[in-house]
């Protein structure tokens, strides 16, 4: 009888593991720049809609002119990569020139980048209503203060 419960304590006890072990998942790989991208945009729908209460056609009109800009910010993220490479290159083998073109290019992308989220965020503006743009303000007054941007992750 007791070997009997030992035998049984020592099986359940090397079993355990395997009943709550995870399978690998093989399938799914790195999540795509086009899948982030819709991510973000669908989180920032979602705080605006609870902060602002939008209607579900501002939802829509949100996503769309978020979604609108997907291409453009892809094409810009690939372009830094390629410019902070062009600047670590001219870094290691000490090109000045190199290294200013690299940093003027990327100033520029940066430009680019900044102005592209206001032209969104006053699409975005648009089509609040006056209480809503109130709340808005109101917002974006908060959040400076406290040293961040426009929305929640743009």
């Amino acid at each position: 009888m007791k070997k009997t419960i030992i035998a049984l304590a020592l099986t359940f006890a090397f079993s355990t593991p395997a009943l709550f072990a995870q399978t690998a998942n093989t399938t799914s790989s790195a999540p795509t720049e086009s899948t982030r991208s819709t991510k973000m945009a669908q989180h920032w729908v979602n705080y605006l809609t609870t902060v602002l209460s939008l209607t579900p056609a501002q939802q829509t009109q949100v996503t769309n002119i978020i979604s609108s800009t997907a291409t453009s910010k892809s094409n810009a993220s690939s372009s830094m990569k390629t410019a902070r490479t062009n600047l670590q290159n001219a870094i290691h083998s000490n090109d000045a020139a190199a290294m200013e073109q690299a940093a003027n290019s990327m100033s520029s992308l940066i430009a680019q980048k900044m102005l592209a989220r206001a032209k969104v965020e006053a699409a975005i503006y648009q089509i609040l209503t006056p209480e809503q743009q109130a709340k808005m303000a109101q917002l974006e007054t908060e959040v400076r203060h406290r040293g961040r941007g426009f929305g929640a992750g743009f």
